[in-house]
């Protein structure tokens, strides 16, 4: 760690006693000590390397720097206004998507005398899969719980693909009457197989392990098409995915008419049949994907980092995490370095102009840099 010092000198004019001075220049927290590079290494610690404040100030303190719990948690909140209109961008940036990826998980919340569940959503924006050339980019929220209300606002100008589980929170989107217009769902066959590969594992049922490796047959082709145009996504899977899919319903409907309603594979069976107007809906559209596996992949830092943190301190400590999280998990989808960009932008955002707040994003900020350096 180094410190920074500004000199700034002070100029008279001997014919009128004008003084002047150079402008100090900004800071990334007003009347704060700390510089963009020092905030840019304890938000990417906290929520890129899950190490919680409490173990970075233990660190600092072992060089000899006192750096206590309380200002780190200052200068994150500080920090994390500060960048609110590059989330706020991000955010933005997904929703104007023509297919999301959704999903949430929990997170522990410290409460009086104990500690309650909020939940942290995120939405995933990834057109690479049928070649689309928009930027990935991924967006997160908190709530205090999990009510069906949260995903509404979030999703409240959105109006197009969404593939998510089957969270009977999300069927409000769905409604035909629902404004700006319905959210049309897509289910996640990974969801669906992980029910047949539970009792596959557990129970070594033959049922579960013939329809997992039907259904491993149809992510088989998923992986020769990945990265094509949706046209031709979409007729490689009338030719080869429809015959399968056929046979399948046709399959498990035949095993569950063999199986008590109560036995877990049956359990299994139901709960694709249930679905299964979601389930195929990838068939006729060339933008979806089989799974939800975009999201899930998103939320990995949070289940990674809740084993560390343990616990969020407040609900806005789980809001300042959704923020920080859109940041750094939209910078990874763009391979960009979440550290050096966070640096970067918490130097210029100050002084920014703010109809050009886009040229911070990561996907823009990686371009210009390319660019400067050729």
């Amino acid at each position: 760690m180094e410190v920074i010092q500004h000199v700034r000198e002070k100029f008279s004019c001997r014919s009128c006693e004008t003084i002047a001075q150079t402008p100090a220049p900004s800071h990334p927290i007003a009347r704060g000590r700390a510089g963009p590079m020092l905030l840019a290494y304890i938000l990417f610690c906290k929520y890129g390397l899950h190490l919680p404040l409490n173990r970075q100030s233990t660190t600092y303190a072992r060089e000899g720097i006192d750096l206590d719990v309380s200002r780190l948690c200052d200068w994150v909140g500080a920090a994390s206004a500060t960048l609110m209109p590059l989330v706020d961008a991000v955010r933005a940036h997904v929703f104007a998507a023509e297919r999301i990826h959704a999903d949430d998980t929990p997170v522990k919340v410290l409460a009086k005398g104990k500690c309650r569940t909020g939940r942290l959503w995120t939405y995933v924006r990834d057109d690479r899969p049928f070649a689309g050339t928009a930027a990935p980019a991924a967006a997160f929220f908190y709530s205090p719980d999990r009510g069906g209300v949260h995903p509404d606002a979030h999703l409240a100008t959105y109006a197009g693909l969404m593939q998510a589980d089957a969270y009977a929170g999300f069927n409000r989107l769905y409604e035909a009457g629902r404004k700006p217009g319905p959210v049309t769902a897509a289910m996640c066959w990974a969801h669906a197989r992980r029910k047949f590969f539970d009792v596959a594992r557990l129970n070594k049922a033959p049922i579960a392990i013939e329809a997992v490796k039907r259904i491993d047959a149809l992510f088989e082709i998923e992986r020769d098409i990945n990265g094509k145009p949706p046209p031709e996504r979409q007729r490689v899977r009338a030719e080869h995915s429809r015959p399968l899919v056929a046979e399948l319903k046709l399959w498990l409907q035949a095993q569950r008419a063999k199986l008590s309603a109560h036995s877990e594979t049956a359990k299994a069976i139901a709960y694709s049949l249930n679905r299964w107007s979601g389930l195929v809906r990838f068939l006729d559209d060339g933008r979806l994907c089989m799974s939800n596996n975009a999201a899930e992949r998103a939320l990995r830092c949070v289940a990674v980092g809740r084993h560390n943190w343990t616990f969020a301190g407040s609900d806005e400590g789980g809001r300042r995490a959704a923020a920080i999280y859109t940041l750094v998990e939209t910078c990874k989808l763009n391979n960009v370095d979440p550290r050096a960009w966070l640096a970067d932008v918490l130097a210029r955002l100050p002084d920014h102009p703010a109809r050009r707040i886009a040229e911070l994003l990561p996907w823009n900020w990686k371009r210009n840099r390319v660019m400067v350096a050729a």
